[in-house]
């Protein structure tokens, strides 16, 4: 019987002698034959039907055997390496995390990148109506279309930053497939299998697809790689971890004497080192790690059935339907609950339970000797409890979707010059959350105060009896719902014979669309009343709006006889929402290309697009999160940032931090999270886009199969929706404005409790409005280059050896938090952290090589990021620079008899990771050589570096077949 170690070194020995990759995957022009075809064709982009696939806005496109040769199962395991994308949510993202995948162009948010499938709009999940990557059919790829810049005007609300559109192929037969992933190091496990068929029918006039899929992935918990087994931050970089232990920690809050009891040593604080024996505080010994059985890839288990098909029943008259279902489910683990409560404890009842021994009881009774007023001698002390709840479990959150999508359409020819297309399509999404080792707030303060029916005792690790768990455990729910509906009618084709020159005809495209969103998030009583701790509490949240649209193109060529082209292209769109503050809106574009020679094409383009907010903007209920930032006023003069003085001390104690607690991070931000509210606002108007992109591209004769474009892109998003960081609003507060009576302070005012720590019971309130500015501009390069070698390995008579590289200088990436204050900018081009968040590059691309000799496919790829910095200009970091990182990745393709194809590969070549720290006797690194290391304080993903941009799993195998019939 074979181990998983065995599995993975079998897998190995198969994939190691692959090398160079297949077939330019990145194509951006698309086929001479297709180009020549006399077919009309339609491009994504534009809804004008054409001879060619040349168009003003840039197009990149990720042919389907990227996906294969990446061995990509998941649609967001290709995407999120294009050079354009800045990885949203994704497999590794567990806190924070929701089970999905999202697709985020150019970094300007997910909410602002429109993903459609054959040229129409998908299903999305949520209220922020983003669709998830997962519920798309990866097997049945034909391409993927990435366009650049706001094509509102095309395709309505959402494409701010560009369009992704992924192209479904028919098929004509039937085909099943296969594939097995595994870690190096024996875990992680991936496997699908997936079926499809298609067939003609009736001489060739329909065609029909159907497929089903399964697809299932194995977690690994954070445990699992040395790089991020400890919970990791401070300066110097050490271990720390969360100020709430399983062993509990007590705050003193009353007035009383300390002296020579457990709370001296250290601001107040204690700890019951041994059950019933309180002894004083320890950082950061005593911290609790918190890292290990938290995941870092998320299990998922995935159903998919769908189809469609098409059925010409006369020369005008072709209908067609689409129909999909996707059952998906993904785990998120979080280390046990951390609870945190301000009561009273009745020291006497502790003793005679036997809770506590002697010696605690006697600290307890000083301290309630000598406390001032009616609090003295009445014996109860008053503390503030933080626990981390290990005997109710760990915090396990199983999001099960269902989606299902349906769609009926008819197209047609009404003459030589004129066709139509309209359609309906319905989308919903349902998904059900449960979560198991939350904590009831109230029964827990009850039975830890006496005033509950059960005493429980909390005073020391593992004391917790299963009946005591009982008393506060619960199990929370919640659900969302959210449906899409679309009706459009489109009529497009030329003005006759009409053409200037020698050109082809003048061509248009104008129609009408109906949409119509809903969505729902139903969380349960306990949720809602925000009698929760574990996951965060929120409020319902229901809405939905809906929009009436017409829209026109028009495309007039202009060609000498000569071979000069010159071509202009129009496109406008009106909007009417229901929404009161949005109303009726303008989307236009204006494009042009320019051919003075057969190689060489320039284009420009020039977008206005808009965003309407979208439900969970407008109304979702309030809500508590945990972000990762700085308060300035924790400010230690090391890796808590420098020392209050002048303004911000004022600040800081007009706040409400005491004198003596200023700069002493350990009281004032013991964690490196800090809790606020988040919230919607029906008030919210939309966000408009200025998108420019100039552009060339290069077809030289003297150099056959060679390809060359190159565009500058520059996009501008204004009234832009956001709810500022925490981190943001902080600097904005205590490093900007610095007075309390400030508008932009108003948010922290009565939020610290007695000891200047931001209160969990009335954390900050950050709501979303339209005063931000985000922009993004620079450069894309792509190079396709094919060339026959003229020899053959297997004696094929001939070879070929493809090359292809997709790259993006990032220019600048900016954001105005508030343009109210227009020189608060925050720079994120080449920089990551607490404000960027994700690493933003300067320079990303993915390059691949191929031989190809008749069925044998060799291919390598390569992935490079530039170095990054980080952001936070007033800190020094252990980490202040992520050096460049490169990856590198093999496959090899063989086609049997044209019928069976088996691929093996492996990723990560030379399994690029962090580094494993080494510590010293006091916890701190020593080794920290490998700038993939990151502390908490540097990003908040709590694994000790970006998952979602640097690989965390290692060299990675993988091994597909799949059979044609």
């Amino acid at each position: 019987m074979f181990n998983r170690k065995t599995k993975a070194s079998l897998l190995a020995s198969s994939v190691i002698f692959g090398s160079l990759i297949a077939t330019p995957a990145m194509a951006q022009d698309g086929s001479d034959e297709q180009a020549q075809s006399d077919e009309r064709i339609v491009v994504t982009g534009t809804r004008i039907q054409r001879q060619n696939v040349d168009t003003a806005a840039p197009i990149a496109v990720v042919d389907s055997e990227e996906f294969s040769l990446a061995g990509a199962v998941n649609v967001e395991n290709v995407v999120n390496t294009l050079p354009q994308v800045v990885p949203g949510i994704t497999s590794f993202s567990n806190n924070p995390g929701n089970g999905t995948a999202s697709l985020n162009l150019r970094g300007l948010g997910a909410t602002r990148t429109m993903l459609l499938v054959n040229g129409r709009r998908w299903m999305f999940y949520d209220t922020n109506q983003i669709v998830d990557l997962n519920t798309i059919p990866q097997f049945l790829l034909d391409n993927v279309d990435v366009v650049t810049g706001g094509a509102s005007a095309v395709y309505g609300s959402d494409a701010l930053s560009g369009v992704v559109n992924f192209r479904l192929r028919d098929l004509d037969g039937a085909e099943v497939g296969g594939q097995y992933s595994i870690t190096e190091r024996g875990d992680g496990d991936r496997y699908q299998v997936h079926g499809a068929i298609g067939t003609d029918f009736a001489g060739g006039r329909g065609n029909v697809t159907v497929f089903g899929e399964y697809y299932n992935r194995d977690e690994i918990f954070q445990g699992d790689r040395d790089f991020s087994f400890f919970a990791l931050g401070g300066s110097p970089l050490q271990q720390l971890g969360s100020s709430l232990p399983p062993q509990t920690r007590l705050t003193y809050r009353g007035d009383g004497d300390v002296t020579g009891t457990a709370f001296e040593a250290n601001n107040n604080l204690a700890i019951f080192g041994t059950p019933g024996d309180l002894r004083d505080y320890r950082t950061p010994g005593d911290l609790y790690n918190y890292a290990p059985v938290n995941y870092l890839q998320l299990p998922q288990e995935r159903y998919m059935l769908g189809g469609y098909g098409s059925y010409e029943v006369a020369d005008a008259l072709e209908l067609y339907a689409e129909v999909a279902y996707v059952n998906n489910q993904v785990d998120s683990e979080l280390a046990p609950t951390p609870i945190l409560v301000n009561t009273t404890l009745d020291y006497n009842q502790l003793l005679a339970d036997g809770f506590i021994n002697q010696a605690t009881f006697d600290q307890f009774a000083q301290l309630d000797a000598t406390e001032t007023g009616t609090d003295a001698n009445d014996g109860l002390v008053p503390v503030q409890v933080r626990r981390r709840l290990e005997e109710a479990g760990g915090r396990r959150n199983l999001d099960e979707r269902n989606s299902f999508r349906v769609l009926a359409g008819a197209r047609g020819d009404i003459n030589e010059f004129l066709s139509y297309d309209a359609y309906y399509m319905y989308s919903r999404t349902r998904n059900a959350n449960i979560q198991q080792g939350n904590a009831s707030l109230s029964r827990f303060t009850a039975a830890i105060n006496g005033t509950g029916a059960t005493q429980i005792n909390i005073f020391g690790e593992g004391t917790l009896t299963p009946d005591m768990v009982d008393v506060f455990r619960i199990q929370a729910q919640n659900g969302d719902i959210s449906d899409l509906q679309v009706a459009s009618a489109a009529l497009s084709g030329t003005f006759g014979d009409f053409a200037l020159g020698a050109a082809e005809p003048v061509g248009f495209a104008i129609g009408a669309e109906y949409r119509e969103v809903n969505s729902r998030f139903i969380p349960d009583e306990f949720l809602a009343s925000g009698d929760v701790a574990g996951f965060n509490a929120g409020q319902p949240t229901s809405g939905g709006y809906n929009v009436n649209e017409v829209f026109a193109e028009l495309n007039v060529p202009f060609e000498t006889e000569s071979g000069m082209r010159f071509e202009l292209n129009g496109a406008a769109r009106y909007s009417d929402y229901s929404l009161d503050l949005v109303g009726g809106v303008w989307t236009y574009a204006l494009g042009a290309q320019f051919q003075p020679v057969e190689d060489i094409t320039f284009r420009a383009q020039y977008q206005r697009a808009v965003r309407a907010p979208n439900v969970g903007e407008l109304f979702q209920g309030t809500a508590i999160g945990f972000p990762g930032a700085n308060d300035p006023c924790a400010g230690d003069g090391a890796g808590g940032g420098p020392v209050p003085t002048g303004a911000l001390l004022a600040l800081c104690q007009a706040n409400g931090v005491p004198a003596a607690n200023i700069g002493n991070n350990a009281v004032i931000q013991p964690d490196g999270q800090i809790a606020a509210l988040f919230g919607g606002n029906p008030n919210l108007q939309e966000e408009t886009s200025d998108s420019w992109t100039f552009g060339v591209a290069l077809q030289p004769q003297f150099i056959p199969g060679l390809t060359v474009t190159v565009d500058y892109f520059d996009i501008v998003v204004e009234d832009a929706i956001t709810t500022i960081s925490l981190q943001q609003a902080l600097d904005l507060c205590y490093n900007q404005a610095q007075d309390l009576n400030d508008p932009r302070c108003a948010t922290f005012v009565g939020t610290r409790d007695s000891q200047g720590s931001f209160s969990r019971a009335n954390p900050p309130v950050l709501g979303g409005a339209n005063i931000a500015e985000f922009s993004v501009s620079g450069i894309d390069l792509q190079v396709n280059y094919g060339i026959d070698l003229g020899f053959s390995v297997l004696g094929n008579g001939g070879s070929d050896l493809n090359l292809s590289f997709l790259g993006t200088w990032t220019e600048s990436s900016d954001t105005i938090p508030d343009v109210t204050d227009p020189t608060n900018i925050t720079t994120c081009a080449g920089e990551f952290g607490l404000t960027c968040g994700e690493p933003t590059p300067s320079f990303k691309w993915t390059a691949r090589a191929s031989y190809v000799d008749g069925p044998l496919t060799f291919s390598t790829r390569w992935r490079h990021l530039s170095a990054v910095d980080d952001d936070d200009d007033g800190v020094t970091y252990h980490v202040e620079r992520i050096g460049a990182y490169d990856l590198m990745d093999l496959t090899l393709s063989y086609d049997f008899m044209e019928s069976v194809t088996f691929t093996v590969g492996v990723n990560n070549l030379f399994d690029t990771l962090p580094s494993s720290p080494e510590f010293n006797a006091a916890g701190q690194v020593t080794n920290n050589t490998n700038s993939l290391l990151l502390g908490d304080f540097n990003n908040a993903e709590q694994m000790n570096t970006y998952p979602s941009t640097y690989d965390v799993l290692g060299r990675d195998f993988f091994a597909s077949v799949v059979v044609r019939f």
